[in-house]
């Protein structure tokens, strides 16, 4: 008999331990910054209907955007509907200065002779030596377009260029000592 009470005891225990650590888990109690992901749902960024860039990206290329926690949710001292917003979070954003990607390819390939796409994306001395040797007797014009194209070559203020939200960006990707690369066996 003291066997099966312990047993039972130490059930009692262990269901009281789980349903302490769900219920603080399920109610997010703290900050409503600090929630897990899943217990939140942030807005999209505006896009500018004329731009189409995210309206509000900082030079950090950063867009605050509203996060409502999910409805039940306990944080900074009250539950949430599901509807109010709660706090706001940066989200990553290409800022851009008003140098269109067309524009620049545009000119190099037609006026890149004359160093026009330098001098546009605001490299004057490469415009002028451009512009005095006849595009570098036209391997640097060609150079230039493919430079362009690729998006290898852009604004001269470190910017991005105005692309349609959904056109043609390239992201880069970066391999370093933190990522690892996994061989075929």
């Amino acid at each position: 008999m003291p066997a099966s009470v312990a047993s039972t005891c130490s059930i009692l225990i262990l269901l009281a331990y789980i349903t302490v650590t769900n219920s603080s888990l399920n109610r997010g109690q703290g900050k409503c910054s600090e929630l897990p992901v899943g217990k939140y749902i942030c807005e999209k960024p505006i896009v500018d209907i004329k731009t189409q860039s995210v309206s509000n990206c900082t030079l950090n290329n950063t867009v605050s955007v509203n996060c409502l926690p999910i409805a039940g949710v306990y944080c900074d001292g009250r539950v949430f509907d599901g509807l109010t917003s709660a706090f706001t979070r940066q989200e990553f954003c290409h800022y851009s200065n008003g140098h269109s990607f067309e524009i620049a390819l545009s000119l190099s390939i037609f006026l890149g002779m004359f160093g026009a796409d330098r001098f546009y994306l605001g490299y004057p001395a490469l415009g002028l030596l451009k512009l005095s040797t006849f595009g570098f007797f036209m391997v640097g014009q060609l150079l230039d377009v493919i430079l362009i194209a690729t998006q290898v070559v852009g604004p001269a203020d470190g910017s991005y260029y105005q692309i349609n939200y959904y056109g043609p960006r390239l992201s880069s990707v970066h391999s370093n000592i933190e990522t690892k690369i996994k061989l075929p066996s």
